[in-house]
């Protein structure tokens, strides 16, 4: 395969620096963002990816990375990872005035593909979204409560944001695909990474105890099940606009996927809150 330059984020450990590995050991241009300084720098030195550093709950971050990756890519980028983020513990607000949950998976990396959209558009590029089975277990969308104010639990806010990556994923397909861009979202399996350590939602009893070994499956799998989303050939590996449960077109799904009326509204309420226009 031709080398690509390939963004991913949310690579500073788990499955996004265990892709980062992998591609940028074949040759490709890999650019990675993560949170914790630290960290990215240490998967950075050693895979040679070229790190960013931004912390998702601030938007104005996400924009200043929006503004310093352009700078670096030149006009074109092949593959864009939106890989970050997490389920948290109890209800908080970002700066921004947005549920913390809501705002860190789905909200900035909204926001951050929009901001690189020219690019993506240059390459005849392609959108991976990272999401969830959790889309399906307790995804239960309410957009007059994005930010679950009422009833709120880490799990139920965690499946409405990975419900959300999957309803961006189609407002995007439907927006940009002809225009040369493609997209899909992905259940990557579940990984036995740090996922879950700021929550006290049971899943953090599954992800941190030795049951993790029997569950869960290792974040080299889980890796390279993301490596396979990003090199996959849209039309030809997977569908734009599709969600998938690792490998294979999900065939348990939550039904307010399909929801075309609830996609277009999303989009634009997405739109609004972080300060972009509704037409992509």
């Amino acid at each position: 395969m031709a080398q690509q330059t390939i963004l991913i984020t949310g690579a500073s450990d788990g499955i996004g620096a265990a892709s980062a590995r992998t591609l940028a050991a074949k040759g490709h241009r890999v650019l990675i963002v993560g949170r914790s300084a630290e960290k990215t720098a240490a998967v950075a030195r050693e895979t040679g990816a070229e790190p960013f550093v931004a912390d998702f709950s601030s938007l104005d971050e996400v924009r200043a990375l929006g503004g310093k990756l352009k700078e670096s890519l030149g006009g074109r980028l092949d593959v864009l990872a939106n890989n970050a983020g997490g389920i948290f513990g109890d209800r908080a607000v970002t700066a921004d005035g947005y549920e913390y949950t809501l705002q860190v998976n789905h909200l900035a990396p909204f926001l951050l593909t929009h901001l690189l959209l020219d690019e993506l558009r240059a390459a005849g590029g392609a959108v991976v979204n990272t999401s969830s089975i959790a889309s399906r277990l307790f995804g239960n969308l309410d957009l007059d409560d994005l930010g679950n104010e009422r009833g709120y639990s880490p799990a139920k806010a965690y499946g409405d944001a990975k419900l959300d990556n999957i309803l961006f994923t189609r407002g995007l397909h439907a927006r940009v695909h002809d225009q040369g861009v493609s997209t899909m979202a992905f259940h990557p399996g579940n990984v036995a990474t740090n996922f879950a350590a700021d929550t006290t939602n049971l899943m953090r009893f599954l992800y941190h105890t030795p049951l993790r070994h029997l569950a869960l499956i290792s974040a080299e799998k889980g890796g390279a099940n993301l490596t396979w989303a990003i090199e996959g050939r849209p039309g030809t590996d997977w569908a734009s606009g599709s969600y998938y449960d690792q490998r294979s077109p999900a065939r348990r799904v939550n039904p307010l996927m399909f929801d075309d009326t609830l996609v277009d509204r999303l989009w634009h309420r997405s739109a609004a809150m972080v300060g972009v226009p509704a037409g992509a």
